[in-house]
């Protein structure tokens, strides 16, 4: 017979491996974290900078604009509570960037920035988002060709 706690432990690891796992029953696109990074596209293409740039001022999709000022004057209302985008590319790779929006708790559990390609493990969640994404690979691949750009 198993015992009550070890059979509880058992179920909370589970879950939470599950949770932490790089993909989900919704249909992401499997991924690797290493050194900081998701080194590989995942759509597997480059990016449209062009539209990358076109969803980080969208306010329904990437809104990089309500945290961080951007080097895009036309847009008004730029936050400033994460640090400035300007020459941002000379600081970081695509695969650092890639990871930062697929879920940038990884690498500082405290931070406020959403992840932006996760589908599980958060409290709270509408019904209407719930098991979504915020935005799609494709878009997560465009927002890095926009801010490889910003150098």
């Amino acid at each position: 017979m198993v015992k009550r706690p070890l059979v509880v432990a058992a179920i909370g690891i589970s879950i939470a491996l599950s949770l932490s796992l790089p993909a989900s029953a919704a249909g992401l696109v499997k991924y690797q974290i290493k050194n900081n990074a998701i080194a590989a596209s995942l759509t597997g293409k480059a990016g449209d900078p062009v539209n990358g740039k076109k969803l980080a001022i969208n306010r329904k999709k990437g809104n990089c604009l309500a945290c961080h000022s951007m080097p895009i004057p036309e847009q008004a209302f730029h936050g400033n509570v994460g640090p400035d985008l300007k020459g941002i590319a000379a600081s970081y790779s695509e695969g650092e960037f890639r990871l930062r929006l697929v879920d940038p708790k990884v690498l500082n559990s405290e931070t406020i920035m959403p992840a932006f390609y996760k589908a599980a493990g958060f409290n709270r969640v509408m019904k209407k988002f719930a098991g979504k994404t915020i935005i799609s690979a494709q878009d997560v691949e465009d927002i890095v060709a926009y801010l490889m750009t910003l150098k």
